[in-house]
């Protein structure tokens, strides 16, 4: 099973050229984080998603330990609207949300006996 969108986003942009996201608690828009942003996530299409990727072993980590987030692109300030679209290949407008953060999925709960030669 792909995890979240990240297997299904429609754009994807590099934590570098994500910059103005950063911090999220200083945004002046719609951040939704932890279950409601998985919610809102569940509630659009993949191709309407922009993934924040790593481009670093560091950035990785950083991202992947980061809160799920989903920030709504309309709410966004014109300032970062515009360095977004300035790193992306399609058209900003095409866009409902970005993805920061890993996907919270849901897995089966596995007993340690499964997994032992008894």
């Amino acid at each position: 099973m792909l995890q979240g969108h990240f297997g299904s986003a429609g754009a994807s942009i590099e934590y570098g050229a994500a910059g103005c996201l950063f911090p999220v608690d200083e945004l002046d828009a719609t951040v939704l984080q932890y279950r409601d942003a998985q919610l809102a996530l569940d509630d659009v299409d993949g191709s309407h998603v922009i993934v924040v990727a790593p481009t670093s072993l560091a950035t990785s980590y950083f991202l992947t330990q980061h809160a799920l987030t989903a920030i709504r692109v309309d709410s966004l300030s014109t300032a970062v609207r515009d360095q977004l679209a300035t790193a992306l290949d399609a058209r900003l407008d095409t866009f409902e949300l970005v993805q920061i953060g890993k996907w919270n999925s849901s897995s089966l709960n596995h007993s340690l006996a499964e997994f032992t030669n008894a």
